[in-house]
């Protein structure tokens, strides 16, 4: 008998392509890994990887189990799912995933004060820009910046975020900056981890690429960037409007919106925890949609949690 942990072992291995991956995703050192692989080698009496210096590559018993793996863990996610939606009482862990720039400029009073007003919710967050799969309960909640934020999910567009010209005024002589000034500017850009978003396309078209003195796949990096003087870039208005030092010159442009979602899965909206953390997060952005969308550059007055 293969147990269950050692079908997500190769899969793992297989999926982050190391043994290092494989122990940092399933949170063990690396010669642990090593040994349950060669161990499940011997077990089975196949090997299941070709070592190389590109990595490690499936054999195609190792792909045989890495697919087999992959309906099991389907299939147990979706149990796990239908336990979880039969849950009544909003208490219990909660796994929500974000990017760092919201989580750093918007979402940590909201969160402080959903856990004031549910106690025995405890809040795991999860901060990458890549999108983590809530069908196989990587998350239970995603809040994502996002034009389609998954058809099989279900949620609320909460804003657009509006996006805008941003600097140090010292930068901009005369404060004020035309279209067709553009280009005699040094600019902060994407780098090519972010070259497919709307803004980064936007400077592209509008400043060109010659113009891009300093490149940088985050953006927190960009508003520090900024800041420091290197260069005028292109922020999300509400990060622009609270990072010191900073003045808004062009925006929002409307080229480079996308949406705000608060987003789950659908066998897990009815869990109590998941819906109150919904409704809570959900009326607590809108309160600050105006500097979602760039409307307003004021943040939201602080104020007290909304009691239960």
């Amino acid at each position: 008998m293969i147990a269950w942990d050692d079908f997500r072992l190769v899969r793992a291995i297989a999926e982050t392509g190391s043994l290092s991956g494989a122990a940092e995703r399933l949170a063990v050192n690396h010669s642990t890994i090593f040994r349950r692989l060669g161990a499940l080698e011997e077990q089975i009496g196949a090997r299941l990887f070709d070592r190389s210096r590109a990595g490690y590559v499936p054999t195609p018993t190792g792909e045989e189990m890495v697919r087999l793996a992959e309906r099991m863990g389907e299939e147990v996610a979706a149990v796990e799912r239908r336990i979880t939606g039969q849950d009544l009482r909003p208490s219990g862990e909660l796994r929500v995933t974000t990017n760092d720039s919201m989580l750093i400029h918007m979402l940590t009073p909201v969160l402080a004060s959903f856990r004031m007003a549910y106690p025995e919710i405890r809040l795991e967050v999860v901060v990458t820009n890549s999108s983590l799969s809530l069908s196989k309960r990587d998350a239970d909640v995603a809040i994502r910046a996002s034009d389609r934020p998954g058809d099989a999910l279900v949620g609320r567009r909460i804003a657009s975020i509006g996006w805008g010209v941003f600097a140090r005024p010292d930068l901009v002589p005369g404060g004020r900056l035309e279209p067709g000034d553009l280009r005699r500017h040094d600019w902060i850009g994407f780098s090519d981890a972010l070259s497919g978003i709307k803004p980064a396309k936007w400077l592209r078209e509008r400043v060109g690429e010659e113009r891009l003195v300093y490149r940088v796949n985050s953006v927190l990096g960009l508003a520090e960037a900024a800041a420091a003087g290197i260069g005028l870039t292109v922020l999300p208005c509400f990060i622009g409007a609270r990072t010191s030092g900073l003045a808004r010159y062009l925006g929002p442009e409307p080229e480079m919106a996308s949406g705000l979602w608060l987003v789950t899965h659908p066998d897990i909206k009815t869990t109590a925890r998941v819906r109150v953390f919904m409704d809570h997060v959900g009326r607590e952005l809108h309160r600050q949609k105006a500097s979602i969308e760039g409307v307003d550059e004021t943040p939201p007055a602080a104020h007290e949690p909304t009691a239960v």
